[in-house]
């Protein structure tokens, strides 16, 4: 897998919320989701922003009191899990030029927890069957267009 590049979230494949200190995700093309907790949230957040390695391993070393060489290792074991799910993709030009979220550039150093990604697939047909799917590239709940709709019987 690849983690040179910046990472961005497969939109519209893919939509997420967090709630609560847990990032929920949705691969709208296989109805899989995801629970995505602990330090996972905050590196969820910096690929929100189109950020690469380096800029995320810095900001969650900086953020969290931990082993360095353990955050990069967990940094870098949940981008490659992340890519294999098809959940984000890299690429050699950032899409995104939003800031670090504030979260994680202010506030004193939290207590490191590797990231935690949970994956199911127990509402996968249902997922599938749902209008969601009927989207235009700014995702839900933005409705395609009559002749815009990819998702209904396959991509098309």
């Amino acid at each position: 897998m690849d983690t040179l590049g910046y990472f961005n979230i497969n939109r519209p494949d893919v939509v997420h919320e967090t709630i609560d200190g847990e990032t929920v995700i949705v691969n709208l093309e296989n109805g899989i989701y995801y629970s995505l907790r602990n330090s996972g949230v905050d590196i969820w957040n910096l690929i929100e922003t189109g950020a690469n390695f380096e800029e995320i391993t810095s900001a969650m070393i900086a953020r969290y009191d931990g082993p360095p060489e353990s955050i990069k290792k967990n940094t870098n074991e949940l981008l490659i899990a992340l890519q294999k799910e098809g959940l984000v993709q890299v690429s050699s030009i950032k899409r995104s030029v939003s800031q670090t979220p504030k979260a994680l550039r202010e506030g004193g150093k939290q207590i490191y927890e590797p990231p935690l990604l949970e994956k199911y697939s127990d509402m996968k047909e249902l997922l599938l069957l749902d209008p969601i799917h009927e989207v235009d590239e700014e995702g839900w709940p933005h409705k395609a267009e009559d002749g815009d709709q990819e998702y209904a019987g396959g991509k098309g």
